[in-house]
């Protein structure tokens, strides 16, 4: 058996487009309320960047949604990539 040695699985990264958007309040929000680390919520009010490490990846998609447009979603495996495989 391979002992997962990864907190937080599942590298999630998205683009918001949007109107009236806070990074800061955006980031309070991931911090609050979604287990994860390597937060980072960068952008202007039109356009926020994400970047988060979390194991449940569809529940930031969800939130992200209800702040705008969603697009170039990326969401990758680390635990595939650290064993060598696709992730």
């Amino acid at each position: 058996m391979v002992e997962q040695s990864i907190k937080y699985r599942y590298d999630t990264q998205l683009l918001i487009a949007g109107e009236n958007l806070d990074e800061d309040d955006i980031s309070d929000y991931f911090t609050e309320n979604f287990d994860g680390d390597c937060l980072l919520a960068v952008g202007d009010e039109d356009l926020i960047k994400i970047h988060f490490h979390t194991n449940e990846p569809w529940k930031v998609l969800e939130y992200c949604r209800t702040l705008g447009e969603i697009y170039d979603i990326v969401v990758e495996d680390m635990d595939r990539q650290s064993r060598g495989l696709k992730g």
